[in-house]
């Protein structure tokens, strides 16, 4: 049973790692994630790297959608302009492949403040489709500025290169990805220390009464789009960098509504929901691919049946999770954690 953590101060009351084996256990993971490249093979590297990505996005459309209250279907297009904004500045310009992914995330913060504004005024479901028709001008946007975009045919990307070193295999660019998604996750959870987060949490909680305590609306509620929208962008530019194309195409409605499942199904409103329900929803079609495979040898037409049960199965966990678990994954682990602390007491 945890014992003996009694907090002395204001600032081990808000320390993100409060306890001795909290902060060994994190230890342990970041190890863990520093030497799984050396165990897994291109296929399982490919996948760390695609959920990595989703991490990042998944987190910044949770500080948007979690933890400010405002609905977001053009998570997705936000990561296309960050990876259109990578793509053409390792064409035309010789910026290193870490500022690129910089300058992505900025203008994908540009952008999605522009498109943040609908939300001074509606909210809830007519700001989600707000959102989603900032998603259509986009792809229209992506399709004709060809000088720019390249159309249809889309823009090829340049290896990432750190150091002078390209980073042309999945197992160089997993630490590239892996890095930079740890830190936009803890920018986040830093981020809810401070003035700041504390404002996006009150605006979702209740706008009205935020506004009379002195909160700016309009401020915070564009520079929630802000942050959101540079997580999009940032991993929109590492998106680029591990398929190496960039098209109009490349990122649908679909993504975002992933996105949107993907912290549903984790927890909506945590830093942990963001993580597990974007590895939970990345893995997912694999598993399915897998059991798909194995019935292969007495169902000889399953592989074309994947695809739409894919789709079925996407629904019904965000059915099940809204009705069983609204909390998501997050708050599982965290009633196995406190069954651990408490043992042997019930919870």
């Amino acid at each position: 049973m945890l014992i003996g953590t009694a907090k002395e101060s204001y600032r081990a009351d808000e320390a993100l790692f409060t306890t001795r084996p909290h902060r060994l256990w994190v230890i342990a993971f970041l190890a863990a994630l520093a030497l799984a490249p050396f165990g897994l093979d291109d296929y399982w590297l490919y996948l760390a790297c695609l959920a990595a990505i989703n991490v990042a996005s998944a987190t910044g459309l949770n500080i948007l959608t979690g933890y400010t209250g405002l609905v977001s279907l053009g998570q997705a297009a936000f990561m296309a302009v960050g990876a259109y904004t990578v793509a053409w500045l390792e064409q035309e310009t010789a910026v290193p492949s870490l500022l690129a992914l910089v300058a992505g995330g900025l203008v994908a913060a540009a952008v999605g403040v522009v498109f943040g504004i609908p939300s001074l005024r509606v909210k809830g479901l007519y700001l989600a489709i707000a959102t989603i028709a900032a998603s259509f001008i986009l792809h229209f946007v992506f399709v004709h500025w060809e000088s720019v975009t390249n159309g249809n045919t889309g823009l090829s990307v340049a290896p990432a290169s750190v150091l002078g070193v390209e980073l042309t295999t999945y197992f160089a660019l997993y630490y590239l990805i892996v890095p930079v998604t740890v830190l936009l996750v803890l920018g986040a959870a830093n981020l809810f220390r401070t003035r700041i987060g504390r404002a996006f949490i009150a605006i979702r909680d209740r706008d009205i009464s935020a506004e009379v305590l002195g909160i700016p609306l309009m401020r915070y509620k564009l520079m929630s789009f802000a942050i959101a929208s540079f997580y999009a962008g940032v991993a929109g530019g590492l998106w680029a960098y591990v398929f190496r194309v960039v098209t109009p195409d490349t990122f649908p409605f679909l993504m975002s509504v992933f996105l949107l499942a993907a912290i549903i199904v984790g927890g909506i409103g945590t830093i942990l929901g963001g993580i597990l329900g974007a590895i939970f929803m990345t893995l997912t079609p694999e598993l399915l691919r897998f059991v798909f495979d194995a019935l292969s040898p007495i169902w000889p037409n399953a592989a074309s049946a994947l695809s739409p049960v894919r789709t079925i199965v996407f629904g019904a966990l965000i059915v099940l999770f809204l009705v069983f678990e609204p909390r998501g994954l997050a708050e599982i682990i965290h009633r196995v954690r406190r069954s651990w602390q408490l043992w042997p007491f019930k919870t």
